[in-house]
């Protein structure tokens, strides 16, 4: 699920759970850039943001590389970071209060109120921060069939397993000229982060690209080298601009094994192995962020096109980026499963509960009645046994 619980220690921290990130033309105010971190996944109505954490966008300009890494990344880096008090009461208000408060790149601030629908609106940004409707949708038990039955196991007119959920977002569309600086773009790299706030800060959860914890990398049984071991946390830790040497051939062996098991679910192989065994796609997923083109204007469905464009040898016509509406379980699987232009695999699910707007905060109103995750998640069924296996 996006990166819903991507990993055992954010179990017991939900606050700092990062469940989504999506950046993209604004679709409202053109030349504008939408950033949105959604956190806290099967929020409560009562849920609030972390007094004691950062959540935090970090920019980074790209440009295409000429050869290996798909992405060459920039050296400077436009970082906003968003800090909240503790709820507090005030005076002719119903219940409590949480601010919010905005750091910007060169260090100015600016103060917010969650759940606030008129939103701040100064210096080249618009904020709202706030519960709204998780926008993601999937087939979570067509994903565990494949897993388990090493076959695609999707079936139209399935079931969104987040129907009516949650989320605390932040929402924040920035003049990148006036924000970042003259000189940015237009390949911009994307990441959201939560870290502790005061002392040595310590990364809690980041996230770039969506489902590459919990579809590429949560498998272990294909990985020969790291079977016994739950990558996530320590995945999770990375600096997504320069993750650790020490580390890297670990994730690169998870990568390179689990993306050959998505190559092999229709029977066929569109991405030979070279031969180290080194999977086509692991460089450019081990490059986890988002890139968007903020010279071009908004266009819905065009995640990993930039990145396609790529490897397909060919100029990218789209903004890239992601916008939450965007289909992206059927994306992934299709460059997974059936490469570059391959026919699109659909998980049988195909939007939201209620689709994003094209008005900012483009993420819709809170379920005020949200399902019992440990219900929906109890109710799954079964992931069927592997062929020859069954008793």
């Amino acid at each position: 699920m996006a990166d819903h619980f991507s990993g055992p220690r954010i179990l017991f921290d939900p606050a700092s759970d990062v469940a989504d990130v999506f950046v993209f033309p604004s679709p409202d105010r053109p030349g504008r850039l939408v950033l949105v971190l959604d956190v806290f996944p099967a929020a409560t109505p009562t849920a609030l943001f972390s007094d004691a954490l950062t959540y935090r966008f970090r920019v980074r300009p790209v440009s295409p590389a000429s050869e290996g890494a798909a992405f060459v990344v920039g050296d400077a880096e436009y970082a906003l970071d968003f800090t909240f008090a503790a709820p507090d009461r005030v005076l002719g208000v119903d219940g409590s209060v949480q601010t919010g408060l905005c750091t910007t790149p060169d260090g100015g601030q600016v103060v917010f109120q969650v759940g606030d629908e008129t939103p701040v609106d100064t210096d080249g940004l618009r904020i709202f921060a706030g519960p709204r409707l998780d926008p993601f949708f999937i087939d979570l038990a067509g994903v565990l069939a494949a897993d388990a039955t090493q076959k695609l196991a999707f079936r139209p007119g399935a079931a969104n397993t987040l129907e009516g959920m949650n989320v605390l977002s932040i929402v924040v569309e920035v003049d990148p000229e006036t924000v970042f600086g003259p000189d940015s773009g237009p390949l911009l790299a994307v990441v959201g982060e939560t870290v502790t706030s005061g002392g040595r800060p310590v990364r809690l959860e980041r996230m770039g690209q969506p489902e590459i914890k919990n579809v590429v990398l949560a498998s272990r049984k294909f990985d020969p080298v790291n079977s016994n071991l739950e990558i996530r946390d320590l995945y999770n830790e990375e600096d997504a601009f320069a993750v650790r040497p020490d580390y890297a051939g670990a994730y690169r062996a998870r990568f390179d094994a689990n993306l050959a098991f998505f190559d092999r679910l229709d029977g066929e192989t569109v991405w030979p192995l070279d031969g180290q065994g080194g999977h086509p796609l692991t460089g450019l997923l081990l490059a986890d962020f988002l890139v968007v083109d903020v010279s071009k204007q908004f266009s819905e469905s065009s995640c990993f096109e930039i990145e396609t464009a790529l490897l397909a040898g060919r100029e990218h016509t789209t903004c890239g980026g992601r916008a939450p509406n965007d289909d992206i379980v059927d994306t992934l699987y299709t460059l997974l499963v059936h490469g570059v232009d391959g026919a699109r695999i659909s998980d049988g699910v195909d939007h939201g509960t209620r689709p994003a707007t094209h008005r900012f905060p483009y993420l819709v109103a809170p379920n005020p009645n949200p399902p019992d995750l440990m219900t929906v998640m109890t109710a799954l069924p079964a992931a069927p046994e592997p062929e020859g296996e069954a008793a």
